[in-house]
């Protein structure tokens, strides 16, 4: 019998191989992993809030239960974090991740003031719409910007993001989204379900114009390219909800949009890596490397 300290292996000296390195939920030959590290991440995520706020039970929720107001970039800097453990860290990061996540939503519950409508977060409808929206704005933006994918990877990637909604708490029974053709059907079939409710534009008229410290207001560009950043969320946005928004939706709008989208990735891109990356992405690519140049573990 071959021990693990002596003889060979497939031509490892020194018994059988280690584990290989744990690449997590995705892992680098993802479509997921190339669609969460383009720098058009922060528009997407913009889009994809203004989205999910539309629907009227969760934006309840977040009206009454989030501290959006009193600390909108310490929920931005979270919600960063969040996506960069769950797409780029280990399985147990990615874990710790989602647990705390579906512990927050189990305390999230209440009525909707205008509808009276009872919701929780955790209802696997919510979680649904919320997935489908943030799937729905990380392909179209990134896209849109100039990220190169086929309609196949396309696909891929609608399919791989079903796997954070299942760990959210959505059946691997109920009949998530798998393709683009599908998530443009579900946004069809879920569109006389939303509306702009008041909290939903108290909401985006805070976030186009969030409170910042007076300095950086003054002494930094931080307040125009932030309201840049958040115009292009809001111009990606679909045309049917830019209505709702009461903003125009005329197809025009559109290419302006993806136009401003590759000059501004295009600027981004030229921005140093160690700028742009998120320190989950940083640990995971030292991961990929390492494994490249000792395929069996390090010596």
């Amino acid at each position: 019998m071959q021990s693990r300290t002596s003889g060979t292996r497939d031509g490892h000296p020194g018994g059988l191989p280690p584990e290989s390195p744990d690449f997590g939920l995705f892992g680098p030959q993802s479509v997921t992993w190339r669609v969460h590290a383009d720098p058009m991440m922060l528009p997407a995520g913009l889009r994809a809030l203004l989205l999910q706020a539309l629907h009227p039970l969760a934006m309840a929720g977040v009206a009454e239960h989030s501290r959006y107001r009193e600390d909108p970039w310490g929920r931005l800097i979270r919600t960063a974090r969040y996506i960069g453990a769950v797409t780029y860290g280990s399985t147990e990061q990615a874990e710790e991740a989602l647990a705390r996540v579906r512990a927050v939503h189990l305390k999230v519950r209440g009525t909707d003031p205008e509808s009276g409508a009872r919701y929780r977060a955790d209802d696997p409808a919510l979680l649904t719409w919320v997935h489908c929206c943030e799937t729905d704005s990380f392909l179209r933006v990134t896209r849109a910007g100039g990220l190169r994918l086929t309609a196949e990877e396309a696909d891929r990637y609608v399919a791989e993001q079903r796997e954070t909604a299942w760990r959210l708490g959505v059946p691997r029974t109920d009949p998530l989204p798998a393709t683009e053709h599908e998530l443009a059907e579900y946004f069809e079939r879920i569109r006389p379900e939303l509306r702009a409710s008041a909290a939903a534009r108290e909401a985006t008229r805070f976030v186009l114009l969030p409170p910042m410290p007076l300095w950086v207001s003054l002494a930094t560009p931080a307040r125009p390219a932030w309201t840049g950043v958040m115009a292009l969320g809001m111009a990606s946005l679909p045309r049917w909800a830019r209505r709702m928004y009461g903003l125009p939706g005329w197809p025009v709008g559109d290419l302006g949009a993806r136009v401003a989208s590759r000059s501004l990735r295009a600027s981004l891109l030229a921005l140093p890596p160690a700028v742009r990356e998120g320190p989950h992405l940083k640990e995971a690519r030292a991961r990929v490397a390492a494994q490249a140049r000792y395929p069996w573990g390090r010596p």
